[in-house]
């Protein structure tokens, strides 16, 4: 591991987290604390783990490579 602050360490990490406040974070106006934490929770697991493109493999959505592998 290299120093601090490095984010090589935590590439897929620091990406993750761009892609995040890009596409929900910094377009949606929170109400609550408590109204970011669903949001964003709700975001991550019904979207960005099941629907979203990624770049690999092939940059198709997790359920779609999933059909096409089984």
């Amino acid at each position: 591991m290299s120093g601090k602050g490095n984010c090589d360490d935590n590439a897929v990490v620091e990406a993750f987290f761009k892609t995040l406040k890009v596409e929900l974070v910094w377009r949606v106006k929170f109400e609550s604390r408590e109204q970011a934490k669903r949001t964003i929770n709700d975001d991550i697991m019904n979207f960005y783990n099941r629907r979203r493109r990624h770049l690999t493999p092939g940059n198709i959505s997790p359920m779609a490579y999933e059909k096409r592998a089984a």
